[in-house]
């Protein structure tokens, strides 16, 4: 998510909570006995949201009930898709190497993506590999999944994957810090046979 969307995505939720405190708040006050004032929809603590007559007003009208149910269809698959861009981490496409020059050049992310992957499933011990870039151009961030054979050990893997394929990458970036997160996984041996 770029840095206008992201401000977007803050103000709006920013004046969504706003309205939300203020409407539950007064409703809550009122409730409790504030005095209201006049022009508000809650006159004391006995008033209610919608009159009778104002949720029957368009019951009988054909139209009604299924704009209504459209309305909260769209609505909720809007929430869905705002919630799963806001939640998803998104996958960098280029990457900016630092060349020593003030220029600097870009590196396809899926390349660097599987010649560290390619590295790593290298490396003894190691089944499977996923590599995963995020976080920003000049700032990348790798996330890589490692599914070990079952007679590995993770402690030398773990090694070798900090200090020779991650230092490689950092190389190929042109930067001395690159974060990662290396998550491993052993693969699970079928129990032997004792006779």
């Amino acid at each position: 998510m770029n840095g206008v969307l992201r401000s977007v995505n803050r103000v709006l939720l920013g004046l969504i909570g706003l309205v939300l405190l203020v409407l539950g708040g007064s409703v809550l006050a009122i409730g409790l006995g504030a005095p209201s004032p006049s022009w508000w929809i809650h006159r004391d603590r006995h008033d209610v949201l919608l009159t009778t007559a104002e949720r029957t007003k368009w019951r009988d009208q054909g139209w009604w009930w299924p704009v209504v149910f459209a309305v909260l269809a769209v609505l909720v698959v809007l929430a869905l898709w705002w919630l799963t861009r806001s939640v998803q981490r998104h996958r960098l496409s280029v990457v900016n190497v630092d060349t020593g020059d003030d220029e600097g050049a870009a590196l396809r992310a899926r390349a660097l993506e599987g010649s560290v992957a390619s590295e790593a499933a290298d490396l003894d011990g190691v089944e499977r590999v996923r590599v995963r870039l995020t976080g920003r151009r000049r700032t990348p961030r790798v996330r890589m999944r490692v599914r070990l054979e079952p007679d590995a050990d993770p402690g030398l893997t773990l090694d070798r994957l900090t200090n020779e394929t991650l230092a490689h990458a950092r190389a190929a970036v042109g930067t001395t810090s690159l974060p990662s997160e290396i998550r491993m996984r052993a693969h699970a041996h079928r129990a032997e046979r004792v006779s």
